[in-house]
């Protein structure tokens, strides 16, 4: 881009076309699927524009409207004889072509950088089918409906076709609307002034069937709805009750009704039709049923109503009708411009109607009727009803102590005033009063009896020395509503005290005496003097005076004219202290700039002789007052002088003059004091008029916001706290909500704004365009200006990814934590998050459970805390592919604590049609007893809510469970798993869960009693062996038994334990002889055997039994055994017993080794017991029975 006059030759070329004024070339590419066009309101002579090609552009074609053709370049030459930021419009046309379910594209753009110098308008048409609505979210900030320009020069317009203009909604950017719905051939656009910026990315687009209006009704007897179609689209109106619906497309009555559903096939039919709502109140002469006029609920509230009430009500009684927010009469003929448009019309006993017309915001804030009257109140669409209070009362009720005085003001016509009925009534031309307490019955006998006659009521009060007999509290009486009245109070205290009138918030304002407040309600206070009476003030509501103490005898006077609602404030009356003054005046000066006027008493008249009033004033803090005399008169005193006397709290009386220097900018509370003189009564006397002003005496913080240092910020500051004198201002602007756009500089200013009465929250745009451009990161929080006096309440990353992905939130701590019931977040950052339009997710702290949290789509992320000056991060963001559910949590649950889970939105229901899954991790030693604590379950309308659980890899659901279903409400989980969320479409009620988790260690029975029967088997088969092994031993014991003849003395066998002999007495071991072929014949055809003798027997074999020549009385041989076992040369097959391994007789016993309670181990385990080796004896013992003591040795010797 460049400036015309670096183009020498192109402004040669054009010099004579153009009077030389401002030029520009540039260089335009349109993006695919926009079309741009460029166009002026200027004749071609004036301004154009033209391409630019050729050879050194030298070829020009030049028009007042040009269309650029998409992804092709284009020089372009603007040349005009005017500004041409003002001269020309660029408008950037692009199409959202949608199917059933799905838009291309599906994220609406902007091109940014298109000619930025002129004023751009970025237009979409959506094209969709039939019964299709186009859903666009907005991304960033929410819009506010205007009808203004947007301060930062960009503004949003809505409307359902190009053609139809006044339909069209403009927008700004800084509120609450997120999202539109909207159908084919609708058009949105973006107006942008010159070189203001604007975000690339602004919408999401999405499709979906398109489902009508459907809301349920109930309507009582009394009331009456009639629905009427004011326009052409097609639209009808259907009411279901049972199966057939009943529908109708022009109009349609429905009355006393309870639950109906109501069904329109549109999608806006408040566009379509209009509603007239009819109720009846009847009243009584003391009530009325129902006691106000208005629709609670209203269910046709965004639709445009006309609203009557028929009001009947009994003879001779008054209705009262009270507007809270008052109202202002206007001609039958007028419009209201608010659209909100009122008529009352009443009806009276001769037939005659009276009707009035009123708009909102107005003094008549009651009105007394009299007859059968009727209110009809035209609202608006998405207006707000101000409803009103119906009462009812007899005509005349006088209170207690109360004098009425009826009086003619004029002379004609002809009429007079008359009390009680015939024959006792008494008429009177002229005056009339009234002192009967009881009720009674004023009768005129003209038809305007209010034209001629006033009424004065009058009530007295004394006062004791302590205390007075009530507050004036005027009953909620209708007092001749018609006519002009003036209530007055007489009021009288003990001569030396004073009587002090308290006047409740917002106090009340001093005007010239004479004058009449705008609301009709005009008080004054007289007071009765030695001297005559003198008027301390005339006052109306609404101002600085808080008190009034005025001494002895005084008058309270109240004016209130005719056709105006008696509407007293509640003085409170009390006895006053001593005092000397006349009056003395208690004022508290509001905050911030204000000047008030004050003057003395009988102004403009004399000030009453040798009398001294006082005021009394409360300063604000950090103010400053000025006190100024406007007009004064000084008069002639003959005795003493005019004073005027200055105190504040602590320090002494300043006396100055009327003419002297008056006190200027000074602080705090004060009073001031004027004192009279002794005057000359034939001159003019002493009056005072004059004027404090107040105004601050703090100084203005200032800030300047440069957006380089927080790009892609925008703030937002608002007034939260109750002090309404906090004065902010941006950019020299004085606003109640400050906003400051990305990229924006702004001049800040703040006034007498404390910090906790301040907001400042904080918002950035993070677009994803696809999955790979959002790396992970972190979010933190950046550094605001330091200048900003206030601290950061919150921050809100908008997080905008497109529809085929989803966003992934991580904790950089490890977890996250959601605040629930039980376990809310007390940490000192905790964040809230959201759905692109908005729906809660939940709210979340560090440290929990949850591993990750994702969303598809759109996500916020609001992160609030106490202190945001520690920088840190507070979140991971990234963007992943799109998953199947709209919410996924990833859950480990601790052992050491319970673990909640609430759907999103809790406690407030899930959004329909939406799903969510917890995707848990148990351990592997631990089983999830999972609990249903809190389920809400909605009507549905469409389709059904589930609840499922299934373990991960596995195929099957342990729980599926409906909304129509029963299902238990506890589960054991043995591993990982699953817990899907659905809903549907509620009709009623909403969906809703609370899940507790809580993990134990898994007890196996089953492995235990496996254990414990293969340890039985096992004892069992221990102790068969062992029984086994035992029996078998005894068995080859009792087999290798064997008895050995011996010639002399006892026999011992070792197996025998059955004799009940001792040894020495027992014979049974004695043989006569033994047949040693019978005892080891079986031995000889046993070749191993005979292989393992040992070889030290040298005698020959024998063929039959010899007695035995052995030694019979000597001693025993000793036996020599081999260091070794030679392998025998031949078998014998008996041995000779002097060679044998055997001793010549047994030992009874001899030793230990002789016990069967022992074994050798050198022995072999054979029949013969024979002996494997030689050396020592090596025992050991076979019983673990205790041996008895050894018994003596017997030898042969010793027999």
């Amino acid at each position: 881009m460049r400036l015309c006059a670096t183009c020498a030759l192109l402004g040669l070329l054009f010099l004579t076309v153009f009077d030389s004024s401002e030029c520009l070339q540039t260089a335009v590419l349109p993006d695919k699927g926009s079309t741009v066009t460029v166009a002026t309101k200027l004749s071609l002579d004036q301004c154009a524009v033209c391409t630019v090609s050729g050879v050194n552009d030298t070829l020009t074609s030049c028009h007042s409207s040009l269309s650029l053709v998409p992804e092709e370049e284009v020089k372009l030459l603007f040349n005009c004889s005017q500004p041409i930021e003002q001269a020309y419009t660029v408008t950037i046309a692009r199409t959202i072509e949608c199917t059933k379910d799905t838009c291309s594209p599906p994220t609406v753009e902007t091109q940014p950088s298109i000619l930025t110098e002129f004023s751009r308008t970025f237009t979409w048409e959506l094209k969709a089918p039939e019964k299709t609505v186009v859903g666009l979210d907005i991304l960033g900030e929410g819009l506010i409906e205007a009808a203004h320009p947007c301060s930062n020069g960009i503004q949003y317009s809505v409307t359902t076709s190009k053609t139809n203009i006044k339909g069209r909604t403009e927008y700004c950017r800084g509120g609450s609307v997120t999202h539109f719905d909207l159908l084919n051939a609708a058009l949105v656009s973006l107006q942008v002034e010159p070189k203001a910026q604007v975000d690339s990315v602004v919408f999401q687009a999405s499709a979906g069937p398109l489902k009508g209006r459907t809301m349920v009704i109930t309507l009582d007897s009394s009331t009456t709805v009639v629905l009427s179609r004011d326009v052409e689209p097609e639209c009808e109106v259907c009411s279901v009750e049972g199966s057939t619906p009943d529908c109708n497309p022009t109009k349609k009555t429905l009355t006393n009704l309870e639950n109906l559903s109501l069904e329109f096939s549109c999608l806006k039919p408040q566009d379509v039709y209009s509603v007239k709502m009819k109720k009846i109140i009847k009243c009584t002469q003391s009530s009325c049923t129902p006691a106000a006029g208005e629709v609670e609920p209203d269910p046709f509230k965004d639709f445009k109503r006309s609203l009557t009430w028929d009001i009947t009500v009994p003879g001779r009684t008054v209705l009262t009708l009270d507007f809270p927010g008052g109202l202002k009469v206007i001609s039958v003929a007028e419009n209201c411009e608010d659209g909100h448009q009122y008529s009352v019309s009443t009806t009276k006993s001769d037939g005659v109607t009276n009707t009035k017309s009123y708009c909102k915001s107005g003094a008549v804030t009651s009105l007394d009727l009299l007859g059968a009257t009727t209110v009809t109140v035209e609202v608006p669409k998405d207006g707000e009803l101000g409803p009103f209070n119906v009462k009812a009362a007899p005509r005349v009720v006088p209170d207690p102590d109360t004098i009425i005085t009826i009086s003619r003001v004029t002379k004609e016509p002809d009429c007079s005033v008359c009390v009680n009925k015939e024959p006792k009534q008494i008429c009177k031309p002229s005056h009339l009063e009234l002192r009967d307490h009881v009720n009674s019955t004023v009768e005129f006998t003209c038809p305007q009896p209010q034209d001629v006659f006033t009424v004065e009521i009058n009530r007295e009060i004394d006062c004791t020395e302590a205390s007075c007999s009530g507050n004036i509290v005027q009953a909620e009486s209708s007092l001749f509503p018609d006519f002009n009245r003036t209530f007055t109070w007489d009021l009288k205290v003990v001569s030396t005290r004073a009587f002090q009138l308290d006047f409740p918030e917002p106090g009340m304002r001093q005007i010239p005496n004479g004058e009449t407040c705008p609301d009709g309600h005009t008080y004054s206070l007289v007071i009765y003097l030695r001297t005559g009476p003198a008027t301390i003030g005339t006052f109306c509501k609404g101002g600085t005076v808080t008190t009034v103490l005025a001494r002895y005898k005084g008058r309270m006077f109240l004016q209130v004219p005719g056709d105006t609602k008696l509407d007293p404030i509640d003085f409170k009356l009390n006895v006053g202290p001593k005092t000397s003054m006349m009056a003395i005046v208690k004022i508290n000066l509001p905050r911030g700039v204000s000047e008030t006027d004050f003057i003395t008493a009988n102004y403009p008249q004399d000030f009453p002789d040798d009398e001294q009033m006082q005021w009394d004033f409360t300063v604000p803090g950090m103010h400053n007052y000025t006190m100024h005399f406007n007009d004064h008169k000084a008069p002639e005193c003959l005795s003493n002088e005019v004073e005027v006397m200055y105190q504040k709290e602590g320090n002494q009386v300043t006396k100055v003059s009327l003419t002297d220097p008056q006190p200027q900018h000074q602080q705090g509370n004060f009073n001031m004091v004027l004192k009279n003189c002794k005057t000359n009564q034939t001159l003019e006397g002493l009056s005072l008029s004059y004027r404090v002003s107040v105004m601050r005496s703090g100084h203005p913080v200032l800030c300047v916001v440069d957006p380089t240092k927080h790009k892609g910020v925008s703030l937002q500051i608002e007034k939260v706290g109750s002090d309404h004198y906090c004065e902010m201002s941006i950019n020299s602007k004085v606003e109640k909500k400050i906003t400051v756009a990305a990229g924006t500089k702004a001049s800040l200013s703040f006034l007498d704004c404390p910090n906790d009465d301040v907001h400042l929250i904080a918002s950035t745009v993070i677009v994803c365009q696809n999955v790979t451009s959002c790396p992970t990161t972190l979010l933190t929080v950046p550094k605001l200006d330091s200048c900003l006096p206030m601290p950061l309440q919150s921050f809100t990353w908008h997080l905008a990814a497109t529809q085929d992905s989803t966003v992934e939130l991580k904790s950089p701590t490890g977890s996250l934590r959601q605040s629930l019931p039980g376990q809310e977040c007390n940490k000192s950052v905790s964040l809230q998050i959201s759905e692109g339009d908005g729906f809660s997710v939940g709210h979340f702290c560090s440290q929990g459970m949850i591993q990750k949290v994702q969303v598809q789509g759109n996500v916020s992320v609001t992160a609030t805390s106490r202190d945001f000056r520690r920088p840190a991060g507070i979140i991971s963001m990234s963007a992943t592919v799109r998953t199947s559910q709209s919410i996924i949590y990833r859950v480990s649950p601790k052992d050491l604590s319970p673990t909640l889970l609430a759907t999103p939105n809790w406690s407030q229901g899930m959004k329909p049609m939406s799903t969510v899954a917890w995707i848990v991790t148990v351990p592997s030693q631990y089983e999830a007893h999972v609990h249903f604590v809190n389920i809400s379950q909605p009507k549905c309308k469409d389709r059904h809510t589930s609840i499922k659980v299934r373990m991960l890899g596995a195929e099957e659901e342990m729980m599926s469970r409906r909304e129509d279903e029963q299902a238990e409400d506890k589960l054991t989980v043995p591993q990982s798993f699953y817990l899907n969320m659905s809903n549907c479409v509620p009709e009623e009620g909403h969906f809703g869960a609370l899940t507790k988790i809580v993990l134990q260690k898994k007890s196996n029975l089953l492995a235990i009693v496996l254990g414990i029967v293969g340890a039985v088997l096992l004892l069992l088969v221990v102790l068969a062996v062992y029984c086994f092994i035992t029996k078998k031993k005894k068995q080859d014991k009792m087999n290798m038994e064997s008895s050995i003849y011996m010639g002399k003395g006892n026999i011992f066998r070792p197996g025998d334990r059955h004799f009940t002999k001792t040894r020495s007495d027992n014979e049974s071991h004695v043989y006569d002889s033994i047949d040693e072929t019978m005892v080891y014949g079986h031995l000889l055809g046993d070749v191993s055997y005979a292989d393992s003798m040992q070889d030290h027997y040298n005698g020959g074999p024998v063929d039959t039994y010899k007695t035995f020549t052995g030694p019979t009385d000597a001693q025993l041989p000793v036996i020599k055994e081999p260091d070794h076992e030679p392998e025998m040369d031949q078998f014998n097959t008996f041995l000779d017993p002097s060679q044998s391994f055997l001793p010549a007789r047994p030992r009874t016993p001899i030793n230990r080794q002789d016990s069967i309670g022992f074994e050798d181990r050198r022995m072999v385990d054979n029949e013969l017991y024979t002996f494997k080796s030689t050396g020592d004896i090596n025992m050991i013992r076979l019983s673990g029975v205790d041996m008895d003591s050894q018994p003596p040795i017997i030898t042969e010797d010793s027999l």
